[in-house]
């Protein structure tokens, strides 16, 4: 379990460079632009990637040493960073569908350039890494 839940979380993480890199490129950090001022602070941005990459480091180490605890650390991380990434896609979905809704296109903030076969993809992995930490920290298929 321990392996395949390294597998997910690094596709997951090339998801999320992607996204990331396209918020970056589409001005995320630039002063806003009205009408199309980014709706995701950076902290929040950052913090989902730090934290991200920081679990993934952790698990990486988990998975040369053994450390049992260490899996209960990246788990603990991990659901932080899914309550991060589940308040990004509400925005981004809410946002979105606005914008849909209102049948013009207006300047759209960077995170609406996200492509969307990619974020719905970078969730659902994530949600697969996050079951697979899970049943490795309980010890399932050990």
């Amino acid at each position: 379990m321990g392996i395949a839940a390294l597998v997910t979380w690094i596709i997951t993480a090339l998801g999320g460079a992607v996204l990331l890199g396209t918020w970056l490129s589409r001005g995320g950090l630039r002063a806003p632009v009205v009408g199309a001022a980014t709706r995701f602070p950076p902290a929040l941005i950052f913090g989902h990637f730090l934290l991200a990459a920081t679990g993934l480091v952790l698990w990486i180490v988990y998975l040369i040493t053994d450390a049992d605890a260490l899996t209960w650390v990246a788990l603990v991380i991990l659901v932080v960073v899914a309550l991060l990434g589940l308040t990004m896609v509400t925005r981004w979905r809410r946002d979105r569908s606005t914008l849909i809704g209102a049948g013009v296109n207006p300047a759209r903030p960077p995170e609406q350039h996200f492509p969307v076969a990619v974020v719905y993809l970078h969730g659902l992995l994530a949600v697969t890494t996050l079951v697979l930490v899970l049943l490795t920290a309980l010890g399932v298929g050990s």
